[in-house]
């Protein structure tokens, strides 16, 4: 999907075709919209496509000689599948020209939409370096977001794990653990792109936007932080409700062991009775009976005083 926007009074309009100082969005674009991007704005194929790779890593280059600069950076989404939350990250390209900017994503972007939804105040497509980190400090916002639900969403798996250990809360746990690893290594790699982009090299940098980079990097150093101290936690409490579990099963393991014991007694002493042997002492039916309850009361009393039944 191919859609172009222009800021004007701060707000973005949409318009119909590429005009100067406007931004060119493409959501998994057809190779007829790339094409008609590429003839439009003379861009570089390789930087145009760069993000419709689901497995580009985050990088930044500028190409001098035909002065178009190349952003890729991964972006948080929200996945819904068979009623499951599951947090990913997405490529996605910014290709920034000298009178345009383009953006390029496999599929929709919360970030992008905010932007084109009007949620982003003093949007200025006409000031692309500007713009560009707008895009950046969305990216981290909504890492923080994210990073928090998942805080959340982990302490009410908690609460419900001491109420009763179930499998579907563990597997919840490990898909929200999992997507802690997704984070961490996309933040990762998206700080080296900032660090990158603080030189001056890869998009101009002006004094008054100097500071929004300042802003983006401090959010971004504290979702690293963020996310790692919740992947702790949540690597802890794995680990602590692995050896609950361990424990739990050990327990019942006993107390079966214990059963089986006492089980055992009545059924031993009778099956020497039962035999064809006359040499057995007091062979009464009465005396026997009487023998297997007191044995077997006496050793379950041993076995309870040794906590097997607890």
């Amino acid at each position: 999907m191919l859609s172009i926007y222009k800021s004007v009074d701060g707000k973005l309009e949409t318009i119909n075709s590429i005009e100067k100082n406007s931004w060119i969005n493409l959501i998994k674009p057809t190779e007829n919209e790339l094409q008609y991007v590429m003839g439009a704005l003379d861009v570089d194929e390789g930087f145009i496509r760069a993000a419709l790779d689901d497995e580009e890593a985050s990088r930044a280059e500028y190409e001098r000689d035909i002065e178009q600069s190349l952003i890729v950076i991964d972006v948080p989404i929200v996945i819904n599948e068979n009623n499951k939350i599951l947090y990913e990250t997405i490529p996605v390209g910014i290709v920034v020209l000298l009178d345009n900017i383009i953006t390029v994503c496999l599929e929709e972007s919360p970030i992008l939409n905010d932007f084109i939804q009007g949620r982003v105040k003093q949007v200025m497509t006409n000031h692309k370096t500007r713009f560009v980190f707008q895009i950046l400090y969305r990216t981290a916002a909504k890492f923080l977001a994210y990073l928090r639900h998942i805080n959340r969403l982990s302490t009410a798996i908690e609460r419900e794990l001491h109420k009763s250990m179930k499998n579907k809360e563990l597997i919840q746990l490990l898909e929200l653990e999992k997507s802690l690893v997704f984070f961490s290594t996309s933040l990762k790699s998206n700080q080296s792109v900032m660090e990158k982009l603080s030189r001056g090299r890869i998009v101009q940098l002006y004094e008054e936007d100097k500071e929004l980079l300042e802003d983006v990097i401090i959010e971004f150093d504290q979702a690293i932080e963020m996310s790692n101290i919740y992947s702790n936690v949540l690597s802890g409490m794995m680990d602590a409700f692995a050896s609950i579990i361990s424990n739990n099963l050990n327990i019942v393991m006993k107390v079966l062991t214990a059963i089986a014991i006492l089980i055992a007694i009545p059924t031993m002493i009778s099956g020497l009775y039962g035999m064809n042997v006359t040499s057995l002492p007091v062979p009464d039916f009465r005396f026997v009976s009487l023998m297997i309850v007191i044995i077997t009361v006496g050793i379950g009393y041993l076995l309870y005083k040794k906590n097997m039944f607890s």
